[in-house]
């Protein structure tokens, strides 16, 4: 990966004052998350609007699974990412092989992640603007370039993303609000997105 061009690209960080004034409303989010039980999960709530996604997938993936993983995502109270960026991200196919959604035992796994975007995002000043990769099944990670065997998205612990700037700025900005510990994991930067995961020990690449 070529090296960023430090001398046009800048990252502005915000000054406490101004870090905290912009994140606060991601604050009741990002702190701590819900506990829900399996059961409530799956109780009844205003649905989701599925249309957004394959049919084919759907069906696949069953609609009373995929609302209930909504209702996860909702019970996280993120401010700058939706669920329905998330869910889509797993809506994908690599010739023959689509992804799926994760098993309900690793739901939970990407909650740390989700935040660490949701501040993220918080501290550039803008949405996610799209969430490109989430968890990847072990079929679909195998037919993914460049991929690797062990890769944290396979545990959902990673997520990549894209936002309306420079990867270098999001990258930086990653690494900032690590350094301030709201997270601990890797960040990448590629040319068309940032990498960040929790796996719990710091990773640059």
């Amino acid at each position: 990966m070529p090296s960023p061009d430090q001398s046009s690209e800048h990252l502005v960080l915000p000054s406490r004052r101004s870090f905290l004034t912009t994140s606060a409303i991601a604050v009741g989010g990002i702190i701590s998350s819900p506990s829900v039980s399996s059961a409530a999960l799956f109780r009844h709530s205003t649905p989701i609007d599925l249309s957004f996604l394959p049919d084919s997938w759907v069906r696949r993936e069953g609609d009373r699974t995929l609302q209930a993983y909504a209702r996860y995502l909702k019970g996280l109270r993120l401010k700058f990412v939706t669920p329905e960026q998330v869910i889509k991200a797993h809506a994908r196919r690599k010739g023959s092989v689509w992804n799926s959604l994760p098993p309900m035992s690793m739901w939970r796994s990407m909650g740390s992640t989700l935040k660490a975007a949701d501040r993220l995002a918080a501290t550039i000043g803008m949405p996610v603007k799209t969430v490109t990769s989430a968890y990847r099944s072990p079929a679909y990670n195998r037919r993914c370039p460049g991929a690797k065997r062990n890769s944290w998205h396979m545990r959902n612990y990673a997520l990549d993303l894209q936002f309306s700037t420079s990867t270098y700025k999001v990258a930086q900005a990653a690494r900032y609000i690590r350094d301030k510990g709201y997270f601990k994991g890797g960040v990448g930067r590629y040319s068309s997105f940032v990498h960040i995961d929790t796996r719990g020990h710091n990773a640059d690449w």
